[in-house]
């Protein structure tokens, strides 16, 4: 019934308003290196870093010293796990002997573009897999590789939005801070506190953590089966909170031994979203202007709501093709029936909304307009929360493009927290926002015009989309979604297309690539443009930007951005398989 997808939207979203509340005042102290929670047994462990590494803390860096050790960073993640993932089969913890002629049948093998595909996945923050995780990383590789690239890509991503927020602070610096010391205190202070708290909770739910080797149990129907195990509590809250969202099993959220119980299921959602809306509450308190950072969660806010409503709608209507049969009832093709239909559709709102990517259903089997609104969350530029640190960076830029479009509307030289926003920062918006626009929509059409001649190595005769299992309206849906989701940095799919070829390993790695570096890089210099700059004081004429003229401006460009870009592929995939299903048209 729909009554109970707008009571678990109220509750969640009264949740996540407390955490935000708590979580947001908390990081701040944390940036601004003022004494909080854990300065007393933490403390210690943060300069024993600094002294280990040779990191000087007092020691600030220009943009492009900023940038350069943020690539720096994921150079070295993304070699470290490659190299980890193509010789797991000679390394310990590895019960299934994955990767030898030992391992089970119907395991997957890591091949070269296989692995730089899941290397370049999470260091990106994105967890795109390929793969099955049960049947293809050992538990070193789901230890050492997936959750500590799930640490350090969410620190990174916090790092950036911290300089970011830095930018509009400082006046005549060419300082931002410094990247090591940003990732450390992410780490130590935010993200392992919240993952150990949260592998305590999910404990108590039944979510498991062992290094036991699969046993064979023997089913009610009398055939064998294979019970994979592994460390998942440890990993889950990690996937979660940092953006990641990669499953320890291929079934991901939707797997009983990843999410057990509806509270679990609550937690975890809770878990996606609770640092990209507390970085908003952070942002306010670092500028010294708390309505600013309320103004960005507010237009946060009603975004998701919306996308709550019509997706929950759609899914507790059903399909129409079914109550034609005389099947009434809602859509639960696709889901877990512990979850059902309204707790799997704030599910998939939630996945999309940030960079996470988990998933407790089959989004490939959601109703049309449900899968539309999966995809204008990706598509919007990681605006609806978004990923961690990388959501607030975005909706930053989106800030600076609606202040300069008020701007030019009234013949004003656009302001924003007392900066002049002038053409330096507005060249780097525009590469961030069109660089990524074009992946989606390059790398989507050239996979349905370029044809390959039959080979065993690209796994696939003709055309890449070869591999879809859906046809008309739908199938265009899939390779939307999956490219959308790439340079979204989210990791989910519709998961009606077989990835695991060379051409989308190799394509949808560069589209994470471009999504992740993209976006980052021009942040930073705009950050350190805004910084050289001297603060204005505010006058009669300026334009305020906290309350509810900029809020519906700031929505206003996000929806003008994102219909403008991709209406028409919208209209050809989820939109016409609306109205076609209404028709009664069904595709083999």
């Amino acid at each position: 019934m729909i009554w109970i997808a707008f009571f678990q939207l109220i509750a969640f979203l009264a949740a996540l308003l407390a955490v935000t509340r708590v979580l947001g005042p908390y990081m701040a102290k944390v940036f601004e290196g003022k004494r909080h929670l854990f300065s007393g047994t933490l403390g210690p462990l943060e300069r024993l870093i600094y002294r280990v590494s040779g990191v000087n803390p007092a020691a600030e860096q220009s943009w492009t010293m900023y940038a350069g050790a943020c690539l720096a960073f994921g150079l070295a993640n993304f070699l470290l796990f490659y190299v980890l993932l193509r010789i797991q089969a000679w390394l310990p913890l590895n019960p299934l002997h994955l990767g030898t002629a030992l391992a089970p049948r119907g395991s997957i093998p890591i091949t070269p573009d296989l692995a730089f595909n899941t290397a370049v996945s999470f260091m990106t923050n994105t967890s795109w897999q390929s793969y099955s995780g049960e049947t293809t990383l050992s538990y070193l590789s789901q230890m050492l590789g997936v959750t500590a690239q799930s640490f350090t890509s969410a620190a990174a991503g916090m790092a950036v939005a911290v300089a970011l927020i830095r930018g509009f602070i400082r006046q005549s610096s060419e300082r931002l801070g410094n990247f090591w010391v940003d990732v450390t205190r992410s780490t130590l202070y935010v993200l392992l506190p919240l993952s150990f708290l949260g592998a305590l909770v999910l404990l108590s739910q039944g979510v498991i953590q062992n290094f036991r080797s699969y046993p064979q149990v023997t089913t009610l129907e009398g055939s064998p089966q294979t019970i994979a195990l592994g460390p998942v509590a440890s990993q889950e809250p990690i996937k979660l909170l940092s953006g990641d969202g990669g499953g320890f099993f291929n079934a991901n959220s939707a797997h009983p031994f990843e999410n057990p119980t509806p509270l679990a299921n609550f937690v975890e959602m809770l878990l996606i979203l609770a640092i990209p809306a507390a970085l908003t509450y952070t942002f306010g308190r670092m500028i010294r202007d708390q309505g600013q950072g309320w103004a960005l969660f507010i237009a946060m806010a009603v975004f998701f709501v919306l996308g709550c409503c019509v997706a929950a709608w759609n899914e507790q209507s059903g399909n129409p093709a079914l109550h034609q049969r005389g099947i009434p009832g809602a859509n639960l093709e696709g889901k877990e029936v512990r979850f059902g239909a309204a707790a799997s559709a704030l599910f998939s709102v939630v996945s999309t909304a940030s960079a996470d990517g988990a998933m407790n259903s089959a989004h490939d089997s959601f109703m049309p307009l449900s899968g539309l609104v999966q995809m204008l969350n990706l598509k919007s530029g990681e605006v609806v929360f978004g990923g961690t640190g990388t959501g607030l960076v975005s909706m930053l830029l989106i800030a600076l493009i609606a202040v300069f479009i008020a701007g030019l509307m009234v013949g004003r030289t656009p302001e924003y927290l007392g900066k002049k926003i002038e053409a330096r920062e507005m060249k780097m918006v525009m590469i961030s926002f069109v660089a990524t626009a074009a992946a989606i929509v390059i790398f989507s059409s050239a996979s349905f015009l370029i044809r390959f001649a039959p080979s065993s190595y690209w796994n696939a005769p003709g055309l890449p989309t070869a591999n879809l299992t859906n046809n008309g309206p739908h199938g265009l849906s899939e390779i939307l979604y999956d490219n959308a989701s790439a340079v979204a940095t989210n990791g989910s799919t519709f998961a009606g297309l077989n990835a695991n070829t060379p051409w989308f390993n190799l394509t949808l790695a560069v589209e994470m690539l471009i999504g992740r570096f993209l976006v980052i890089i021009p942040a930073l210099a705009v950050a350190g443009s805004l910084a050289r700059k001297r603060r204005l004081q505010s006058t009669s004429g300026t334009m305020p930007t906290k309350g509810p003229l900029f809020i519906s401006l700031l929505m206003g460009t996000i929806v003008l951005i994102t219909s403008l870009t991709f209406f028409p592929s919208l209209t050809l995939g989820p939109i016409v398989e609306q109205f076609l299903m209404h028709a009664g048209a069904l595709f083999q």
